[in-house]
């Protein structure tokens, strides 16, 4: 039986969406990036078509939320 994957945010582009997914992993969380095909394909960021959906499994949404809760709240930044 495979793993339902739920969306925990969505971001403008690759790049934002790669630094969310390495700050889940770095929680010890699966992260799985979705972007339309097209979009992936011809490299495109902006507009509908560079949203990407970030995902991870069901049994750590709870989780994922909460860190990037934290994170959009501002407490993994340095001084």
């Amino acid at each position: 039986m495979s793993e339902t994957w739920v969306r925990v945010d969505e971001v403008q582009g690759m790049l934002q969406a790669e630094i969310l997914a390495g700050l889940l992993r770095a929680q010890g969380l699966e992260v799985r990036l979705s972007q339309e095909s097209a979009a992936a394909a011809i490299g495109l960021n902006v507009g509908p078509m560079g949203v990407v959906e970030i995902q991870v499994p069901q049994g750590q949404e709870a989780r994922a939320r909460k860190v990037l809760e934290d994170y959009y709240a501002g407490k993994f930044e340095v001084d």
